[in-house]
């Protein structure tokens, strides 16, 4: 079997227990649209393909692709796309209804393929994902709290974060140095504040936690006024990491309105 490559992030799983209870997580049935991202050897992606009968998979690492195919063969369909996750276009996927995403995700790359996925949770109907423990922190954090920022306030704006079960190093080979976690993410089909413009949102959270110890009237100096912001119901000396994600739609519609090219850079 292959070893590990730093340079993908990997980290195989090996505990049988965690596969099984990963796989009673996700809970697949036939006919069910499911995508894998970072198969590997094959832990999760074969459990899920013998319990659903079809699986579609990415991954970038071309040296896993045929042992994977070779295994798979005598339990079920599966349709290997051999490209970077990062760039993958999985809408292209869900020509036959919203996808279900799952996946042992490389924890170098975890934030921006989170990012790169939640743009496109209009496909997608959830995701089930092994990431690095602190980042499930940050992604569940609430306002006032030191794990809260910038992931926090983007993906609970796309999905409802519910963190399922701690997963310990020794469960991976090669052994990471990190705690990890399953967590369950669900794209909203309605967002839960209102925002008028995504783009806006982003460039004014982006922004606010670029300097995360300042006040609101300092850190978006450039993009709001300190008026406008009192407009948004908000402090203008509060710092954004106690600012709610109801008071960040608030900010982003005030910056749409009065200074929307700002919102685009």
């Amino acid at each position: 079997m292959m070893r590990a490559r730093k340079r993908f992030g990997q980290n195989f799983l090996r505990d049988p227990a965690i596969i099984q209870r990963i796989v009673q997580s996700v809970n697949p049935k036939p006919g069910q649209h499911l995508v894998e991202i970072g198969p590997g050897h094959g832990a999760i992606t074969l459990p899920l393909l013998k319990a659903c009968g079809r699986l579609e998979v990415v991954e970038l690492d071309r040296d896993l692709v045929q042992p994977l195919a070779a295994r798979a063969q005598a339990i079920g369909e599966l349709v290997i796309h051999q490209q970077d996750a990062l760039r993958f276009d999985f809408s292209s996927l869900a020509h036959a209804g919203r996808i279900r995403a799952v996946g042992n995700l490389p924890y170098n790359i975890s934030t921006p393929l989170l990012f790169h996925l939640v743009e496109q949770a209009g496909y997608i109907e959830d995701m089930h994902f092994m990431l690095q423990k602190e980042v499930v922190d940050r992604m569940a954090a609430k306002p006032g709290s030191g794990d809260y920022g910038r992931l926090s306030v983007m993906i609970q704006y796309y999905c409802d974060v519910a963190p399922l079960f701690r997963v310990p190093p020794e469960s991976f080979d090669p052994v990471p140095k990190v705690d990890s976690m399953f967590v369950r993410l669900t794209p909203w089909r309605e967002p839960p504040v209102n925002v008028q413009d995504v783009a806006s949102l982003t460039t004014l959270v982006r922004q606010a936690f670029s300097q995360r110890r300042k006040t609101l009237r300092n850190t978006l100096k450039g993009l709001l006024t300190t008026q406008q912001i009192e407009d948004a119901n908000t402090d203008p000396a509060a710092r954004p990491e106690t600012i709610s994600l109801e008071q960040y739609a608030a900010l982003a519609n005030q910056l749409h309105t009065n200074n929307p090219q700002a919102a685009r850079g």
